[in-house]
């Protein structure tokens, strides 16, 4: 595959593109909730960026502006960015939705693209990954290590792809031990580390033996570490800040994506498109599995292989895909109060 997608770089190099092109790169925008060092969501679509200009070398220009708040000031780093000459632009969190398609309306000629989102207009696209499949391995983990039978869940904001990562990650707990249970708490913040840290030592003091957050920072797995619990990393692998906590995590791989993204609009194919990727197209991987028992091990890479495979579905079939991206309800028999 990667090779393939070289041979395409080259070719499009030598012989797609004319003489007057080749002067002027494709602009390519970024738009980050986060800063780029949180280690977690912003910093593996920072990744991506970084990919894009790895592979498509001399064919594009990125930039990217980080610590983006949701609302009229993405409205306005996105108008900024087409006026400034961006050819396609990545918003990468829930909240730019309408921004983007307000400024996407502004500009029919520049591309858009917005992670996590539902709304498409003819020149904006959505993509996101299905993480919930990484978040139902995560609990089958929680469900045979902890003693307590009891993890702590850190949440961002009550959209449905935190919501149905909670019922993923319950789902997969409580089919090894039924009476499994979660204590969630709503930090509404994607990134907050002082935040972050204070839910998980809360969730420590209240029983919990197993840390897991749908938020951006190490810091909820480096309390974890300092109290001597097992935790789960967020977004990509981090267990140098936790290296006798973390168990895994679940790495979000954009990269390609991007990359496909941007030569489609070098050649003229870029079309509006809904991308939902999960672990079979490698959009959604498991950190290495550590600080567990071989055979919990075992089993947690059986379960992701069966994912990778088509043979099991988290949720079982019962929910649509619609159903899925609209979740907004958790599971009966979560006793987690709602946010």
């Amino acid at each position: 595959m990667n090779f393939i997608r070289s041979l395409t770089i080259v070719l499009l190099s030598l012989f797609l593109i004319t003489p007057a092109l080749a002067d002027e790169k494709v602009k390519v925008g970024f738009v980050y909730v986060g800063p780029v060092g949180d280690h977690g969501w912003t910093y593996m679509h920072d990744q991506g960026r970084q990919m894009v200009e790895e592979e498509l070398g001399g064919l594009v220009e990125t930039f990217y502006v980080e610590n983006v708040a949701e609302g009229p000031d993405a409205e306005r780093v996105m108008t900024n960015m087409a006026l400034q000459g961006a050819d396609i632009i990545f918003a990468t969190s829930f909240g730019y939705m309408d921004a983007m398609l307000k400024v996407a309306k502004r500009f029919p000629d520049v591309k858009f693209e917005h992670a996590t989102g539902y709304k498409t207009a003819p020149n904006m696209s959505v993509y996101s990954s299905k993480f919930y499949e990484g978040r139902y391995i995560q609990g089958v983990i929680a469900g045979m290590m902890s003693e307590k039978g009891k993890a702590g869940y850190i949440a961002s904001f009550p959209i449905p792809e935190v919501i149905r990562g909670i019922n993923s990650f319950w789902l997969g707990a409580t089919s090894v031990n039924p009476d499994f249970d979660i204590d969630v708490v709503w930090v509404n913040t994607w990134y907050d580390p002082g935040k972050e840290g204070d839910a998980a030592r809360v969730l420590i003091q209240q029983g919990a033996d197993i840390i897991t957050q749908h938020t951006d920072s190490p810091a909820a797995l480096q309390v974890a570490e300092e109290y001597g619990v097992k935790a789960f990393g967020q977004a990509s692998d981090m267990i140098n800040f936790a290296p006798n906590t973390q168990l895994t995590a679940i790495i979000d791989q954009w990269g390609p994506y991007y990359v496909e993204r941007v030569m489609a609009v070098i050649d003229g194919s870029w079309e509006t498109s809904d991308t939902w990727g999960g672990m079979d197209t490698g959009m959604v991987e498991m950190a290495p599995m550590t600080n567990m028992p071989e055979e919990v091990s075992d089993i947690a890479v059986m379960i992701a292989n069966k994912i990778h495979d088509g043979q099991l579905d988290p949720f079982d079939g019962k929910f649509s895909t619609g159903e899925l991206l609209g979740m907004s309800d958790y599971l009966p028999g979560i006793d987690a109060m709602k946010p």
